[in-house]
């Protein structure tokens, strides 16, 4: 059947208020317009950042379809777009790259200034939804809403990818892998023989947990409150699991005696302003680098004590393992089907769109690094 130009029906996940459980629904998807592709979804995984979505601890727009770390199949291009064709794989990126802004032509700078992931506005470039559903605009969530079965997309925030690449997989390079594994390997640059701290073992601690083994870290310290997720960790290169709500005291201190000066390296990948403070107080006070990866509550406040920070220890943030996502990600997906990388070890299960709830039961038990929707 002839699609293109039409405005097609599918099964979409909605959420039409926050802390509502997602309904899978019929939706409406229309066209692409200019700059704009539509994607028939193959993969998505389940990220802490939809979790935030869902409870509301991020300003967006319901009703919604959630969902921002997918691979799939170019289905229809709009005008101008000359970067992929029908056909061609591609993963969606939570953080496009317009290769315009400031942000994307320093040499550093990643965060586009068409990103909208803060704040959300739920709608595309022009201002305007593609999505439907009982005669209801239904808003889009960062640009991306990967849980349906056609999403559409700016050009800017989506990129081709090698044709041999494994669909049922590399969804986990549009987002956790490249944020994890990229935030030790090329924000933090964790050098060999260094100590690190990880905060939050889930898929994004995970991948960091990897990118510093790869880079040579002597030891690795995990910190969780799910001692289920310990052994796992232990399998990626963690050395020391904490339970904080098992520890006498707090473990910044227990980070600190167990290393005698502090770590090197620090990462959060919770999104909680506790965890953050943590990572930031178990860094070597000379020239320990803390890293916060984790995507906090949009009314969340970080204190520190101001003193400390004159130590020289320093304190980065970090989106999408400071990659450029269009010019990078390729490369990643090309360096897994090398055997350079692995991302096997962190997809822990695989479920059909329709056992979506199934899914979100395993995210939050704890039990799934990472799980992947299939369509």
């Amino acid at each position: 059947m002839n699609t293109l130009g039409k405005t097609l029906t599918c099964r979409a996940a909605i959420a039409w208020a926050k802390n509502s459980p997602l309904s899978i629904e019929e939706v409406q998807v229309e066209p692409p317009k200019s700059g704009e592709v539509r994607i028939k979804m193959i993969s998505s995984g389940i990220c802490g950042s939809d979790d935030h979505v869902l409870k509301g601890e991020l300003v967006v727009n319901f009703p919604l379809i959630p969902g921002h770390e997918g691979a799939g199949i170019v289905e229809s291009v709009g005008d101008g777009v000359c970067s992929m064709k029908p056909g061609d794989k591609v993963l969606i990126l939570i953080i496009p790259q317009c290769r315009e802004c400031d942000a994307c032509l320093h040499p550093k700078g990643n965060f586009c200034y068409k990103q909208d992931v803060l704040p959300c506005s739920g709608v595309m470039l022009d201002g305007t939804s593609r999505f439907s559903c009982r005669g209801q605009k239904i808003y889009h969530s960062f640009r991306t809403s990967s849980f349906t079965e056609y999403t559409v997309v700016p050009e800017i925030a989506a990129v081709k990818i090698d044709d041999a690449a494994p669909m049922d997989k590399v969804c986990l390079i549009s987002c956790g892998f490249p944020t994890g594994y990229g935030g030790a390997v090329n924000s933090a640059k964790v050098t060999p023989g260094s100590t690190c701290v990880v905060f939050g073992l889930g898929g994004v601690g995970s991948a960091i947990v990897m990118g510093c083994k790869a880079s040579g870290a002597s030891r690795i310290i995990g910190v969780d409150i799910n001692e289920e997720k310990f052994p796992r960790a232990r399998a990626l290169g963690v050395t020391d699991c904490l339970n904080p709500n098992k520890l006498e005291k707090p473990v910044q201190e227990v980070v600190m005696e167990m290393t005698g000066v502090g770590v090197d390296f620090a990462f959060e990948a919770i999104g909680l302003v506790d965890t953050m403070v943590a990572a930031w107080n178990s860094c070597n006070n000379s020239y320990g680098v803390c890293l916060i990866a984790g995507l906090a509550p949009s009314d969340a406040q970080l204190s520190l004590e101001a003193p400390k920070i004159l130590s020289g220890k320093t304190l980065k943030g970090v989106c999408l393992g400071d990659y450029k996502t269009r010019d990078c990600i390729p490369q990643i997906v090309t360096d897994y089907l090398q055997n350079k990388i692995n991302i096997d070890p962190l997809v822990t299960y695989q479920l059909p769109f329709n056992q979506l709830h199934e899914a979100l039961e395993l995210f939050h038990s704890g039990k799934a690094i990472r799980c992947v929707l299939l369509f």
